[in-house]
């Protein structure tokens, strides 16, 4: 029986292994090169920080991730595809490493996530503003 989700060490298991197969993929991991580059240092503590303030509650985020995004998007148009692959190593990663309430609550958030964060790039290439 797998662990769940319950501290930063697991986050950053979590967020690692992602990553890992995110940077490998056909799909979606050119955005992240032609982005964030070969260096990944300065992004991944953000998002386990991210992660670990949206799942356990811990005070220390506060980026805006939809103005990322949006910014991103005017780099790389995000489609469709982009989103639903991000969504799907996400899910298979989090069912690879744990299990329980947390593991499922953490999938939950990332598909919500990703919905806000697909409508307000959409809202901002129609000229609705930013966030």
């Amino acid at each position: 029986m797998k662990k769940d989700i319950k501290n930063r060490d697991d986050i950053v298991l979590l967020v690692d292994s992602f990553y890992d197969k995110v940077k490998a993929d056909d799909s979606i991991g050119y955005i992240f090169h032609n982005i964030i580059g070969a260096d990944w240092s300065q992004h991944l503590p953000i998002m386990y920080q991210f992660w670990e303030t949206i799942l356990l509650n811990k005070p220390g985020y506060s980026g805006n991730p939809v103005k990322k995004h949006i910014e991103v998007d005017r780099k790389e148009p995000l489609e469709e595809a982009h989103y639903e692959r991000w969504l799907e190593l996400w899910r298979e990663t989090t069912n690879e490493l744990f299990e329980g309430e947390n593991a499922d609550e953490i999938k939950n958030r990332a598909y919500l996530m990703m919905n806000l964060i697909k409508m307000k790039v959409e809202w901002a290439r129609l000229g609705k503003g930013l966030v």
